[in-house]
């Protein structure tokens, strides 16, 4: 299976996001998570992947994890307990690099 993690491991960048978000799918980021042990994706996981999905594909940026996590009735922590850290969520959604000011900003919630 070394081969097998060596495709997964050149798909992604140095920072851990796809290169091409286009190859993402469910079951990518079922292992994302895996990988990253976050464990299984429950229903409260896949309303994250899917705001942050919907949101990047209309505006191009990333959201402010605090609205998202309003906009579903949680707590400031929510995305943080849910993936350890906004960029792990935006990891596991598949979507790309959005630039060293927005991932110091998704690195430090």
């Amino acid at each position: 299976m070394p081969e097998v993690q060596e495709r997964l491991e050149a798909m992604f960048d140095e920072a851990g996001l796809l290169r091409d978000p286009a190859q993402w799918s469910e079951t990518l980021a079922a292992e994302i998570a895996r990988l990253d042990g976050i464990g299984r994706l429950t229903d409260e996981h896949w309303e994250v992947i899917r705001t942050l999905r919907e949101h990047y594909a209309r505006f191009g940026v990333a959201p402010a994890m605090s609205h998202i996590c309003r906009s579903h009735g949680k707590d400031k922590q929510w995305i943080h307990d849910l993936f350890h850290s906004c960029l792990g969520a935006w990891r596991v959604a598949g979507l790309p690099d959005p630039g060293e000011e927005a991932k110091s900003y998704l690195s430090g919630m």
